[in-house]
């Protein structure tokens, strides 16, 4: 059997990052002196004076959403998106302010449109955050029927010296992690492939949402509709008992692809991958689709769903913090690299 790649299912990283980097060519254009971030970094940052910034991002559930019509469950989806521009923002040590929503449709009921701000509704009351407006659009001929899309952009503020870009990060330091509970907002399009076009029940029925799977001990759908965890109020706690150097939320690209983005020049994350959780879900896939290691890891979270960079000396403090969020020690920063034009590196061994 052929292994199975991301690109294969139809998402290419590489060409989404080349055109990233076009982007960012053409943004940095646009730039007063009141920007402080590059784009890259997990939000957009801006100036306002008196020691104030904003912090700004945009995402999408993605194709998450294919999977909740096909459940029928519509008030999850607005979690996911809330608790995922919150962790974006949570990097830099913002706490949100507002969010503003994007529903694209043709045919949606409205109760199906209310169930879907219901969820936002939730994610919001959940990161302390206000739902302030928004856009529904529908655009018959434009998007398929039965089919929607879900997009948010969040508002944050902190206070200017109390920002954190990853600058901080040294030699020496320690990486802990907070564990995944699933995709979360990633990886979907790879994972639908798996599970509904090439995997067969008794080798013979297609998988449904409902097939319930021993290996998860739920059902296809309970698994992969599992929400987005909110990783902001994890960052709250530690952020008034150790001296934060960087963060990383794992979203599209994975480890290497999000702790990259905070990295300094001319240093190394190293990240062992047996330190996070065995999530069954990433196990059932990899299985089913005869995934290499390392596609897996360039696909998805693999159990690693927040990463946070803290001096070594403190590593233990930052754990109790956290307690109760069940952190552990997944790698460290290494010095000593070199390379021709600076360029971060993530290892994950």
């Amino acid at each position: 059997m052929t292994k199975l790649t991301y690109s294969s299912s139809g998402v290419d990283i590489d060409s989404a990052d080349l055109a990233k980097q076009k982007i960012a060519e053409l943004a940095k254009s646009t730039f007063d002196e009141n920007v402080l971030t590059r784009i890259g970094l997990f939000a957009g940052a801006y100036d306002i004076g008196h020691n104030e910034v904003l912090l700004a991002s945009s995402d999408g559930v993605g194709t998450k959403i294919l999977v909740a019509i096909r459940a029928g469950i519509y008030n999850t989806v607005g979690i996911d998106i809330v608790h995922h521009c919150a962790n974006d923002i949570a990097v830099h040590n913002a706490d949100p302010m507002f969010i503003l929503d994007y529903i694209g449709h043709s045919d949606l009921t409205p109760q199906k449109i209310a169930e879907i701000v219901e969820g936002l509704s939730n994610g919001c009351n959940n990161v302390n955050c206000a739902l302030i407006g928004g856009e529904t659009a529908q655009m018959p001929g434009f998007y398929p029927p039965n089919i929607f899309d879900l997009t948010a952009t969040i508002i944050g503020r902190v206070a200017k010296d109390k920002m954190i870009t990853g600058e901080k990060i040294t030699s020496g330091d320690a990486i802990i992690a907070l564990p995944a509970n699933g995709l979360h907002t990633n990886g979907y399009s790879l994972a639908r492939k798996v599970l509904f076009d090439i995997a067969k029940f008794d080798d013979v029925r297609p998988l449904q949402v409902d097939t319930y799977i021993d290996d998860l001990g739920e059902t296809i759908g309970e698994a992969l509709l599992r929400v987005h965890p909110n990783y902001s109020s994890a960052v709250k706690i530690l952020r008034d008992n150790v001296n934060i150097h960087g963060m990383a939320h794992i979203t599209g690209g994975g480890v290497c692809g999000n702790l990259v983005r905070v990295i300094p020049k001319n240093v190394k994350a190293i990240v062992r991958k047996n330190t996070a959780p065995k999530i069954p879900i990433f196990e059932l896939i990899k299985k089913l689709g005869n995934i290499a290691d390392d596609e897996m890891f360039k696909a998805f979270n693999m159990g690693f769903g927040y990463l946070i960079i803290v001096p070594s000396e403190q590593a233990d403090s930052a754990i109790e913090s956290l307690s109760g969020f069940s952190a552990f020690i997944a790698g460290e920063i290494v010095g000593g690299v070199t390379t021709a034009n600076g360029e971060r590196k993530v290892e994950i061994i």
